[in-house]
């Protein structure tokens, strides 16, 4: 005989759907591997070689974690991939092996493991490891290689194979290398010391100097398009990052053409478009509220546009990310929305 129907109550959220992390996080890095490809393509080996010797830090740095603190394999979950491929592209495509490997144990180590894991980190980790590169090897970082240079598929730069503990500078002049080290301006750098605009164009399809992964920003835009398309990415902070900061770019543009860029450099210049697409949509570190992303977004836009016109540096997407993801829980409070049914209570006359 049946006896009464049974009610099993467990605790939310009761609804959900089939998208799982671990397959938005693979989606990313199939959105990823285009600009990858093209990385090499424009720098040839030595962004090669970095791409992987950054994610092979990365995945090795999150493994022993895991495997000293006796968690489960978090490999699978594409995050420490995603990690590895983002702050690759962000840095120089002759940056020395050894300290893109340095960089990727520490955007693991101090911008996810310490707190706590996936879906507990403040900042975006690759933007953990593009800062501590900054300021620990500021020669290293700005120094840049043109594009399509000849011979780029043939031998890498003497800088990537920068012994341990030894700048770039005493690597070039060391004996077997083939390629003399080469040194050139990114567009940012052009227009902040020379006032020199590249090309609208070379710009936008990403035939330019540059880190090794942040040229691109059409394939880019493309790339988050896909994201977009199949919701993993919430296309409100792009939108308001880069609006932002093309409107701000435009009014001081007008104010004093010769001195300021125009919206469409600022837009297609640096790791503005990157930044917006793959890191400031960190889920983790990012408000979720409805009005939230958008002061989120518009806030990083502003910013960027600030430090490259105001600041030391041509570049400021890095900088303005952090600041975001450290503004981010005050505005996700700030911004909660009302309770369904909820009334709000009026002040007493």
């Amino acid at each position: 005989m049946a006896g009464p129907p049974r009610i099993e109550i467990r605790s939310s959220p009761h609804l959900h759907e089939a998208v799982s992390v671990d397959m938005i996080m693979r989606h990313v890095v199939y959105a990823l591997l285009p600009i990858c490809v093209f990385a090499v393509y424009l720098f040839g080996l030595s962004a090669a070689a970095l791409i992987v010797t950054v994610l092979g830090a990365c995945l090795l740095t999150e493994h022993l974690f895991n495997r000293f603190a006796q968690k489960p394999n978090s490999l699978g979950d594409f995050s420490a991939v995603i990690t590895g491929l983002l702050l690759a592209l962000t840095l120089p495509p002759g940056f020395p092996l050894w300290m893109g490997a340095t960089a990727g144990v520490i955007a693991i180590a101090l911008g996810k493991v310490v707190f706590g894991g996936l879906g507990q980190n403040v900042f975006n980790p690759a933007l953990v490891g593009r800062a501590f590169a900054q300021a620990a090897f500021p020669v290293a970082i700005t120094s840049w290689s043109p594009a399509l240079a000849p011979g780029r598929f043939d031998t890498l730069l003497p800088s990537t194979l920068t012994p341990p503990f030894m700048l770039p500078a005493a690597a070039s002049a060391a004996p077997g290398t083939v390629v003399d080290a080469v040194s050139s301006a990114t567009p940012l750098t052009l227009q902040k010391f020379d006032h020199v605009t590249t090309n609208t164009v070379d710009l936008f399809t990403g035939m330019t100097g540059g880190s090794t992964g942040e040229t691109a920003a059409l394939l880019i835009l493309l790339c988050g398009a896909y994201l977009a398309l199949r919701r993993m990415l919430d296309w409100r902070i792009p939108a308001g990052m880069l609006g932002s900061a093309a409107a701000l770019a435009g009014v001081f543009h007008l104010a004093d053409p010769a001195k300021y860029p125009d919206p469409l450099f600022t837009l297609f210049s640096g790791g503005l478009m990157l930044g917006a697409v793959f890191m400031a949509t960190d889920v983790v570190a990012s408000p979720l509220t409805p009005r939230g992303v958008w002061i989120y977004g518009i806030l990083i836009g502003v910013l960027t546009v600030l430090i490259r016109l105001f600041g030391g540096l041509p570049e400021g997407v890095m900088y303005a990310i952090l600041i975001g993801n450290a503004a981010s829980p005050l505005i996700a409070v700030l911004t909660q929305p009302r309770a369904f049914g909820e009334v709000k209570r009026r002040k007493p006359t």
